[in-house]
């Protein structure tokens, strides 16, 4: 086994979040009777919310204030996120658990806000598996930029070429391969971009694909 620690995206990644986010802002979009502009949607997963407030506002500029589109993403998504568990995506505990067994540290680099992501993992009943988790607002500089995943690995104690990193998002592949981490995408929402294929990462179906993979690898 050559890596010393692994790195977790949250959203799209170990939750279905992606989904649950992208129809309710859909559901927001037909109450305020605005287009629901999926294309510019797309294009913020992965982004921290600073990144997000920019792209939406401008892909709505002179359609509605995004602000008001926000607050009621928002109310209902808080709805969510902080009450109901919000189904794991397939061979998320295999792998975690098997990770664990091997005493393999493990953390979590979000772009979500610290209280979300804790309430999301918590409700999951994923909160145990990680040393620490590393979200948006502790960074200066979000996805696709390396810097939230040089501070995991750096909480970790393990440099990060020695990491794996996990990923589903074109944005999240970027910052984990420009901080020279071994990275898997298992696609979601999103397909790789000509440029992330270019990078060549680890490009999986699933977590359980990456389970099934790695465990045989360490029988060997």
């Amino acid at each position: 086994m050559n890596f010393k620690a692994a790195i977790f995206d949250m959203d799209g990644l170990l939750l279905d979040t992606e989904n649950v986010c992208k129809g309710i802002f859909e559901k927001a979009c037909e109450t305020l009777g605005v287009p629901f502009l999926e294309e510019s949607y797309l294009s913020i997963i992965g982004c921290n919310s600073k990144t997000i407030h920019a792209k939406l506002g401008a892909a709505y500029d002179g359609i509605i204030d995004y602000q008001t589109i926000n607050e009621e993403w928002r109310k209902h998504y808080n709805d969510v996120v902080f009450h109901q568990a919000i189904p794991k995506k397939h061979g998320v505990v295999e792998l975690l658990d098997w990770l664990k067994s091997l005493n393999i540290p493990l953390a979590v680099a979000t772009s979500t806000h610290r209280e979300v992501a804790e309430s999301k993992l918590r409700l999951a009943g994923l909160d145990r598996y990680f040393n620490n988790i590393t979200t948006g607002c502790e960074v200066t500089r979000g996805k696709p930029d390396p810097e939230i995943y040089h501070l995991a690995a750096q909480r970790l104690g393990v440099p990060s070429e020695h990491c794996l990193a996990f990923e589903d998002s074109n944005n999240g592949v970027k910052a984990a391969m420009a901080a020279s981490m071994n990275t898997y995408q298992i696609p979601d929402l999103v397909a790789p971009c000509d440029d992330v294929k270019a990078l060549n990462p680890n490009t999986r179906q699933s977590l359980m694909e990456v389970y099934v993979e790695l465990s045989n690898q360490n029988d060997k």
